[in-house]
């Protein structure tokens, strides 16, 4: 049958009929709030490239998780800038560090009501603003990441972010091996219950750069393409690092940034159905967005809900979003 026993429009003439035949619905309890962390106190210092965004002191940081559970927003991940970094990122490795004092704080004040995630990396910790330690290949004066050597301070790292009380770690420095690290590491320490969010599928993107500045992890030089994914390289590619994380031991898999990459979070959708997806609405995504609306030329509010529809569509289960307490507040 066709045109006109056929028409479409009866599904949408009415906004109740288009209520009742929804299929990708939006939930708080889907969104992670990231969320910058620093020393101090009564600190609020706004990011100037995302705007509504700040560095928090922990006090304040307590204050944003305690708007977040009352809008039922799924948790939290955090981001720390120490104030002290150096060659290896000691602070990322220290019970005494900026994330462990945070998680500790956030989890005192409101226990098991908010989820605590942490970012397992090391730009934000290092001089350098790279994901590791640095060495140089046999033969060549370049500096690069010791992929070998950081595994074993991801371990600590990890180990030193749940010993404070983090209910998730996700690794973001797309690290050879670094699941299977970790999960040894956190088994052997007693933390066999800690799930892992992998960012499996990470790719060195343009659109990070608003994250740069929020948590002071510009690299000093060079760039991150030796370690992050090449966004012109075969999607088979995403594939193997999701399907190897999944055999190291992650939990979860992560598709960062979301929506230049809808192809490709639908496509780990479709091979790894029944493992839990997040995609990472990314820094550079969000500016876009504020930039345009400042300037009136849209609407903030619909481009951000069909921006995180369109994720939802595609196949993410979680979503990763600096939008996440605006929209829960419309949801």
């Amino acid at each position: 049958m066709s045109f006109p026993t056929v028409r479409l429009r009866r599904l949408r003439y009415n906004p109740l009929v288009r209520h009742l035949v929804q299929d990708t619905i939006l939930s708080p309890k889907q969104f992670i709030l990231p969320l910058f962390v620093r020393s101090g106190k009564n600190v609020r210092q706004p990011i100037n490239s995302m705007p509504g965004n700040f560095q928090l002191s922990i006090d304040e940081l307590i204050n944003e998780a305690k708007k977040c559970v009352s809008l039922g927003i799924g948790g939290i991940m955090l981001f720390g800038i120490p104030d002290v970094k150096d060659a290896v990122g000691s602070d990322a490795m220290s019970d005494t560090g900026i994330i462990a004092q945070a998680v500790r704080a956030v989890k005192d004040a409101l226990g098991d009501k908010i989820l605590v995630i942490t970012d397992v990396c090391f730009c934000e910790y290092t001089n350098h603003g790279h994901c590791g330690v640095l060495s140089k290949h046999r033969g060549s004066d370049i500096l690069d990441v010791d992929n070998d050597a950081t595994l074993e301070n991801l371990v600590k790292q990890s180990l030193v972010h749940v010993r404070a009380g983090a209910d998730m770690v996700a690794p973001s420095g797309m690290i050879d091996g670094m699941i299977g690290a970790m999960r040894t590491g956190l088994d052997s320490g007693g933390f066999s219950h800690i799930p892992i969010m992998s960012y499996a599928v990470k790719y060195a993107s343009a659109f990070y750069g608003p994250f740069r500045e929020a948590a002071e992890s510009a690299p000093q030089f060079g760039d991150r393409r030796s370690y992050q994914m090449d966004f012109t390289a075969s999607a088979s590619q995403a594939v193997r690092e999701a399907a190897l994380d999944l055999q190291e031991g992650a939990d979860m898999l992560m598709v960062k940034p979301a929506l230049a990459y809808l192809d490709i979070v639908r496509l780990i959708k479709e091979r790894f159905e029944g493992v839990p997806l997040a995609v990472y609405n990314v820094s550079g995504e969000f500016s876009m967005v504020k930039a345009a609306a400042e300037r009136g030329w849209i609407d903030e509010q619909r481009t951000m809900l069909e921006s995180l529809t369109a994720m939802k569509r595609a196949g993410a289960d979680i979503i990763l979003t600096y939008w996440a307490k605006e929209a829960a507040r419309l949801l």
